[in-house]
């Protein structure tokens, strides 16, 4: 039996198949298109986009059976945004187009629908030997789609087949790509596992098929205990980055001896930082004594993203004996980013008789305060807050504050305080009184009605640790706020504070609100920029050149050039940067919350997030993204089909990965088509 049709009779027991003839193929000209040629000039690629924009299926539909090949592509690319069921069955005739790329678009978008619905198409969609090559890169799409629609069966069948040869790169690759988003849905078994790490080791099977299990055994939630072995034996085997990130983490997860060796010994030797900041992490799986030495070497390490990594374990793992060590450390020549992560880990580990070491570190942050930019006025209240008796001054000098990150901090270091599992031990007689003090301080942060505060205080009042319901006689003046908020400009902190709302009247369903349409994508500008415009950001730490895709994402791609072209960008902060993952920027108020007066919709495609430096919109829901946008430090699989990705760096990565939290776009230029 050959090794396509065997996948397919595997697959084809996890439903009854569908009725589906080949009267269903769309019709062809008399001269056969087999390319897929987008150009954002053509109007029926505009009216594609537009019907996809404003969520009109109805006019989607004609599409679908469109003589043109690029326009049924357009047409499934465009349900793959809606993310819903209704229209399956219309979508899953194209599983039979006679255009590969036609195919692997309808499985995708089939996949997006994330529901078992979905399976007996795709089953039935899967091709027999006869055409399997011609259809490769569809037969991928189909299994990675089955990984996102499956279940525990189909897990089962994936994990089974053994027999694709390294040869078969896309059968393998989705093949992984399957395995891979059952796992992110928290379908897992033993035999996926290992069907994974069986991929692993460098030089037997593809690159690509490598990087998807690296990141299965990375990211998914299963034992790795018993596969410690080849784990460090694939770590220490690689040399390829994106890969050997992924399985630090991997081998952190294993929790053995031999893995915390490798780690070790793999550190010193390591030149990429992201590998260093992945070990860090993965030192967390192990007690503090064996990641300690390594720690304070790592806080001094030259390149920020690896000491900030450093001071997130200490603030995790640090021993109480090692507190005031910390805060020495904190004294010597380090950024100031890197002292206040210090102060902070000896701040919320120093043990409660060092009451003469706690005052002085405590006066030392609040003298600190006043002194301070924006951006490290946040990070000292946040070390404030690992002291819980600090929470009067946090309110009164961080909501007194004239920026609005230093305002939405306050609020974040309060809500860290209220979600303290010893809050009630820790306050002890005064631990209702104070708890009525909260309250009253998340409804006047409420009361602001302004993005962050308002978003982060609704999450403190739903918090597990605490029950505010007796404290409230009266929501109305919740619901005032709820109503006064301006939409789509507020729209997650409507949506927090809604669901808080909801809570506290008791109830248990909340369906979140999603903006209706409300910006059109600007065809002309687009149009004057080209098929392939780029963006010149000159920051503070050097130039950054960003290849745009607009026949991908119109709408996003228009969205950022419009903010380029009117100032939006000029002077904004990147106000989030994670080691090793995202840098993000855009934020109308630098804390990460809020937009301008309208929203864009997701425009989700098949591209994958993986490799470094790609640029995906920020968003907070389906259809809600706005002005912030992040760019990638190496691959982020995990975000596939969720986030709208729009372009690449081409220029300046050293640059995005230089870029700390506070840094600043100086400029934005747009690039036109060459």
């Amino acid at each position: 039996m050959n090794r396509t049709y065997h996948l397919f009779i595997l697959l084809a027991s996890l439903a009854a198949l569908i009725t589906y003839t080949s009267a269903c193929v769309p019709p062809q000209p008399e001269e056969v298109i087999t390319t897929i040629d987008i150009n954002i000039q053509d109007s029926l690629f505009q009216q594609i986009s537009d019907a996809q924009d404003q969520r009109q299926a109805n006019l989607l539909y004609p599409y679908l059976r469109h003589p043109n090949p690029a326009y049924r592509y357009l047409a499934a690319r465009a349900f793959a945004s809606f993310t819903d069921t209704f229209a399956l069955d219309s979508v899953a005739l194209l599983l039979n187009d006679p255009l590969p790329a036609v195919r692997e678009m309808a499985a995708f978008a089939l996949g997006q629908s994330k529901n078992n619905a979905a399976l007996p198409f795709l089953i039935r969609g899967f091709v027999t030997e006869d055409t399997a090559m011609v259809y490769a890169a569809a037969q991928r799409a189909i299994l990675e789609a089955v990984g996102k629609c499956g279940t525990l069966k189909t897990l089962e069948q994936l994990a089974s087949i053994s027999t694709y040869t390294p040869r078969d790169t896309a059968l393998l690759e989705g093949q992984a790509w399957g395995i891979y988003r059952l796992g992110l849905q928290g379908i897992t078994a033993e035999q996926g596992t290992r069907k994974m790490l069986e991929f692993i080791p460098k030089g037997t099977y593809p690159r690509s098929v490598r990087l998807i299990a690296a990141n299965y055994l990375s990211r998914v939630a299963v034992p790795l205990d018993s596969l410690a072995a080849p784990l460090v034996s694939a770590f220490e085997q690689s040399t390829d980055p994106a890969i050997r990130m992924a399985l630090a983490i991997a081998v952190g997860k294993s929790k053995q001896d031999v893995a915390l060796t490798s780690l070790t010994t793999q550190y010193s030797k390591e030149r990429d930082y992201r590998v260093k900041c992945n070990i860090l992490r993965a030192l967390a799986n192990f007690p503090y004594e064996n990641g300690r030495t390594l720690v304070a070497e790592a806080i001094r390490d030259r390149n920020e993203h690896v000491a900030r990594q450093a001071a997130q374990y200490l603030l995790e793992k640090s021993s109480p004996e090692d507190a005031t060590q910390w805060w020495r450390f904190a004294k010597d020549s380090l950024p100031t980013p890197i002292q206040v992560e210090l102060y902070r880990v000896a701040n919320r580990h120093l043990p409660a008789f060092r009451t003469e070491v706690r005052d002085v570190i405590n006066f030392e942050l609040r003298q600190q305060f006043p002194k301070a930019t924006a951006y490290q006025q946040a990070a000292i209240l946040q070390a404030l807050g690992e002291f819980p008796w600090n929470y009067r001054f946090i309110f009164r000098e961080g909501l007194a504050s004239p920026h609005p990150v230093v305002r939405t901090a306050a609020v974040e270091a309060l809500q860290q305080i209220s979600d303290r599992p010893d809050f009630n031990a820790y306050f002890s007689l005064s631990a209702r009184r104070i708890t009525q003090e909260f309250a009253t301080m998340f409804t006047q942060a409420i009361q602001t009605r302004e993005p962050g505060p308002v978003a982060v205080a609704a999450q403190a009042l739903r918090s597990e640790q605490h029950d505010y319901r007796p404290l409230f006689d009266s929501l109305n003046v919740l619901q005032a706020v709820l109503d006064s908020l301006e939409l789509p400009t507020l729209i997650e902190s409507y949506n927090e504070l809604a669901l808080t709302i909801n809570k506290l009247q008791g109830k248990a369903a909340f369906v979140p609100m999603r903006p209706v349409y409300n910006h059109p994508i600007d065809w002309k500008l687009l149009r004057t920029y080209g098929n392939h415009p780029a963006l010149e950001l000159e920051t503070n730490c050097g130039k950054v050149v960003i290849s745009l895709w607009p026949t991908v994402a119109p709408g996003s791609v228009a969205n950022l050039l419009a903010l380029a072209k009117s100032g939006f960008l000029t002077d904004k902060a990147f106000h989030r940067v994670v080691a090793n993952f995202v840098i993000q920027g855009g934020s109308p108020t630098g804390d990460a919350y809020g937009s301008l007066d309208y929203s864009i919709r997701s425009e989700f495609s098949d591209l994958h997030y993986n490799e470094e430096g790609l640029l995906g919109m920020a968003s907070a829901g389906p259809d809600t993204e706005g002005t912030q946008f992040f760019i990638t430090h190496s691959p982020t699989l995990h975000l596939d089909g969720n986030y709208t990705l729009f372009g690449k760096v081409t220029a300046g990565m050293d640059v995005i990965q230089t870029i700390q939290v506070g840094d600043r776009i100086l400029s934005a230029t747009i690039i036109p088509t060459q």
